[in-house]
């Protein structure tokens, strides 16, 4: 059995490859417990960040700058009574909620944190992508149909329908990106002449694609691999019911959408399932047209130096947020009331500073560089999920379908066409 255990640890291969059922259980705990933690940090910075959007602070009361209120807000939701309506369909009531959360994380068995660092990688790996994503609609119709209400069944109609429509556009991004994927050629512009042709939907071979060719495929036959990337960024913020496309959750017009009649736990796991779906869409949107787990100039800025350079990064980036953290004690008032507060804070800064220092060593360096590439891409797009919340006016719900069919749907299948032109012709 420690054989077994141990033979991987020699394995250039992901768990799913290497046929080894133990890693592969230790990486899906570890990427469930690491996306729930990031659920519930995101949770903390999305409130922070509009509280501060719009000049005010945010929570404040439970921890150091509000650090504990998702884990307040946790403990809250889990013992809070959890009400069924009397006329509801029990069984599909109780089903739907688990049903989007499955479908949220299930994508991550395919998403590459590095060459390694997955679960598996399936030759079909897109195509797992798109049909498991899918089924969170499924979940969605439950939800408003078992409660047996108006508000929830038209809520569930109108975000199946919104969801529907941008998985099209959304597809025909991911095609484009894929066709990219044949062309081996070097640079924006180069399609490998004589080359096979031969391109993949595994995940991890996309990101090795962009490394052969030496360019993100964000460049790829600029600006259409531009404008791949913004049609799929902007059907990923459609198809997680996100601002300003968050029709079936506006609260001014049908409460809470198609989980209205939803409490306590239940109610969390649409939440859970809500952003893990985020972090999903952005993992694959860095995958596909940013270089995945590489880091960023990764074939102009070459040799040693530069490796180590950037191999620095993670450290630097923990004894920042350690700075941050001392700065906040220092800053905090001086009064009796605030000193547990002032000693948790000085307590947090002390744990990410030994996470920075830590991070510095060659081991733990040279192995993390991947995973921090690839986050830090991912945290990118989350704050930009922030952004749109406290910026854009919600749509109408006829713009929003407007805008999937006439003008995202359009756009997309000239993208592709240009593509495989392009790709044919130069």
């Amino acid at each position: 059995m420690l054989d077994y255990i141990t033979s991987y640890l020699s394995s250039n291969t992901t768990p799913g490859q290497a046929g080894n059922v133990f890693w592969a259980l230790v990486y899906i705990m570890i990427v469930f417990g690491g996306i729930s933690v990031a659920v519930m940090a995101m949770n903390w910075l999305e409130r922070k960040a509009l509280a501060h959007f719009q000049i005010r602070l945010g929570p404040m009361r439970v921890g150091p700058h509000g650090l504990l209120q998702p884990i307040a807000d946790a403990i809250k939701l889990m013992t809070k009574e959890d009400i069924i309506p009397a006329e509801a369909d029990k069984f599909v009531f109780w089903i739907a909620p688990l049903i989007i959360l499955c479908a949220s994380f299930a994508v991550y068995i395919v998403v590459p944190f590095g060459p390694t660092h997955a679960i598996t990688d399936l030759n079909i790996g897109i195509l797992f992508m798109l049909g498991v994503s899918s089924l969170s609609v499924l979940g969605v119709v439950m939800a408003g149909w078992a409660s047996n209400s108006h508000y929830p069944l038209i809520g569930a109609l109108r975000s199946s329908a919104q969801m529907v429509s941008y998985e099209v556009a959304m597809g025909l991004a991911v095609v484009s990106a894929i066709v990219m994927t044949s062309l081996h050629g070097l640079g924006p512009y180069g399609v490998g002449v004589g080359t096979s042709g031969t391109g993949t939907l595994s995940m991890i071979g996309i990101v090795q694609a962009q490394q052969e060719q030496h360019v993100w495929f964000l460049f790829k036959f600029f600006p259409l691999g531009f404008i791949a990337f913004g049609i799929f960024a902007i059907a990923m913020v459609a198809e997680t019911n996100r601002a300003p496309f968050d029709l079936p959750e506006a609260e001014s017009e049908l409460t809470a959408g198609f989980h209205t009649e939803y409490s306590g736990l239940r109610w969390s796991l649409f939440m859970l399932g809500e952003y893990a779906a985020m972090i999903a869409v952005s993992s694959i949107a860095v995958t596909l047209w940013l270089g995945g787990w590489y880091r960023p100039f990764p074939n102009t800025l070459t040799g040693d130096t530069w490796d180590l350079v950037f191999s620095l990064f993670p450290g630097l980036t923990f004894l920042a947020l350690a700075a941050i953290a001392f700065v906040g004690v220092r800053r905090m008032p001086k009064h009796p009331y605030f000193r547990v507060q002032t000693i948790g804070l000085a307590g947090f800064g002390g744990v990410l500073g030994l996470i920075g220092l830590i991070l510095f060593a060659p081991p733990v360096r040279d192995r993390i560089q991947d995973i921090y590439w690839f986050i830090a891409k991912v945290a990118g797009f989350m704050y930009l999920y922030i952004w749109y919340r406290a910026t854009f006016p919600r749509y109408r719900f006829d713009q929003l379908m407007k805008v999937g069919w006439k003008v995202l749907l359009p756009i997309g299948i000239g993208v592709l066409i240009l593509t495989a032109i392009l790709g044919v012709v130069l």
